[in-house]
Protein backbone atom coordinates (compact mmCIF):
# COMPACT_ATOMS: atom_id res chain seq x y z
CA UNK A 1 0.00 0.00 0.00
CA UNK A 2 1.48 3.36 -1.13
CA UNK A 3 0.72 6.49 0.96
CA UNK A 4 0.03 9.70 -0.84
CA UNK A 5 1.75 13.04 1.16
CA UNK A 6 -0.36 16.02 0.79
CA UNK A 7 1.35 19.31 0.34
CA UNK A 8 0.45 21.87 2.98
CA UNK A 9 -1.75 24.44 1.65
CA UNK A 10 -1.13 28.12 2.16
CA UNK A 11 -2.83 30.27 3.44
CA UNK A 12 -4.36 32.66 1.61
CA UNK A 13 -4.19 35.51 3.55
CA UNK A 14 -0.72 35.32 4.68
CA UNK A 15 0.27 34.36 0.59
CA UNK A 16 -1.79 37.37 -0.38
CA UNK A 17 -0.97 39.82 2.34
CA UNK A 18 -0.96 43.58 2.13
CA UNK A 19 2.57 45.34 1.57
CA UNK A 20 3.51 46.91 5.24
CA UNK A 21 6.97 47.83 4.19
CA UNK A 22 7.98 50.68 1.88
CA UNK A 23 9.31 49.54 -1.51
CA UNK A 24 11.69 50.89 -3.50
CA UNK A 25 10.12 53.09 -6.23
CA UNK A 26 10.61 52.18 -10.20
CA UNK A 27 12.76 55.08 -10.15
CA UNK A 28 14.54 54.60 -7.53
CA UNK A 29 15.08 50.68 -8.22
CA UNK A 30 16.43 51.77 -12.40
CA UNK A 31 18.91 54.11 -10.40
CA UNK A 32 19.96 51.35 -7.57
CA UNK A 33 20.51 48.86 -10.73
CA UNK A 34 22.75 51.37 -12.53
CA UNK A 35 25.03 51.76 -8.90
CA UNK A 36 24.78 48.29 -8.63
CA UNK A 37 25.77 47.30 -12.23
CA UNK A 38 29.11 49.68 -11.96
CA UNK A 39 30.18 47.60 -8.39
CA UNK A 40 29.15 44.22 -10.03
CA UNK A 41 32.19 43.62 -11.14
CA UNK A 42 35.56 42.09 -9.07
CA UNK A 43 37.66 44.43 -10.12
CA UNK A 44 36.07 47.44 -9.71
CA UNK A 45 35.14 46.19 -5.87
CA UNK A 46 38.72 45.68 -5.22
CA UNK A 47 39.03 49.33 -7.02
CA UNK A 48 36.63 50.39 -4.47
CA UNK A 49 38.41 48.78 -1.25
CA UNK A 50 41.93 49.46 -2.15
CA UNK A 51 41.26 53.25 -2.02
CA UNK A 52 39.11 53.01 1.06
CA UNK A 53 42.17 51.18 2.42
CA UNK A 54 45.28 53.41 1.05
CA UNK A 55 47.07 56.18 2.52
CA UNK A 56 45.26 58.90 3.01
CA UNK A 57 42.12 57.48 1.28
CA UNK A 58 42.97 58.24 -2.01
CA UNK A 59 45.11 56.47 -5.15
CA UNK A 60 46.40 56.80 -8.40
CA UNK A 61 45.86 54.47 -11.54
CA UNK A 62 49.94 53.84 -11.03
CA UNK A 63 49.00 52.60 -7.37
CA UNK A 64 46.38 50.00 -8.81
CA UNK A 65 47.29 48.70 -11.78
CA UNK A 66 50.01 46.68 -10.27
CA UNK A 67 48.03 45.29 -7.33
CA UNK A 68 45.11 44.55 -9.34
CA UNK A 69 47.36 42.50 -11.64
CA UNK A 70 45.52 44.54 -14.65
CA UNK A 71 46.72 46.78 -17.15
CA UNK A 72 46.82 51.29 -16.51
CA UNK A 73 44.22 51.31 -19.91
CA UNK A 74 41.88 48.53 -17.87
CA UNK A 75 42.29 50.29 -14.72
CA UNK A 76 41.25 53.37 -15.90
CA UNK A 77 38.46 52.46 -17.64
CA UNK A 78 36.86 50.90 -14.27
CA UNK A 79 37.99 53.85 -12.63
CA UNK A 80 35.95 55.87 -15.37
CA UNK A 81 33.01 53.36 -14.53
CA UNK A 82 33.25 54.37 -10.95
CA UNK A 83 33.22 57.66 -11.13
CA UNK A 84 30.36 58.02 -13.94
CA UNK A 85 28.90 56.33 -11.29
CA UNK A 86 29.31 58.71 -8.46
CA UNK A 87 31.72 56.37 -6.28
CA UNK A 88 34.50 58.00 -6.85
CA UNK A 89 35.50 61.90 -7.47
CA UNK A 90 38.81 62.24 -9.37
CA UNK A 91 41.71 65.05 -9.12
CA UNK A 92 44.32 66.14 -11.38
CA UNK A 93 47.67 67.13 -10.17
CA UNK A 94 49.93 67.53 -12.84
CA UNK A 95 50.24 64.88 -15.10
CA UNK A 96 48.35 62.19 -12.47
CA UNK A 97 44.64 61.55 -11.53
CA UNK A 98 44.09 60.95 -7.84
CA UNK A 99 40.35 59.11 -6.49
CA UNK A 100 38.90 59.32 -3.78
CA UNK A 101 35.51 57.33 -2.56
CA UNK A 102 32.80 59.86 -2.96
CA UNK A 103 31.44 60.80 0.73
CA UNK A 104 27.86 58.94 1.36
CA UNK A 105 28.14 57.35 -2.53
CA UNK A 106 27.84 53.82 -0.93
CA UNK A 107 25.10 54.48 1.40
CA UNK A 108 22.33 54.19 -0.98
CA UNK A 109 23.52 50.72 -1.53
CA UNK A 110 24.08 49.76 2.13
CA UNK A 111 20.97 50.97 3.49
CA UNK A 112 19.11 48.91 0.76
CA UNK A 113 21.43 45.77 1.17
CA UNK A 114 21.05 46.24 5.04
CA UNK A 115 16.70 46.92 4.92
CA UNK A 116 16.49 44.02 2.53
Amino acid sequence: MTSIELLPLRDLQSCCAPITRDVVSEENAASLARALKALADPARLRIVSMIAAHEDGEACVCDLTDPLGLSQPTVSHHLKVLTAAGFLTRSKRGTWAYYRIAPGSLDAVSSFISAV
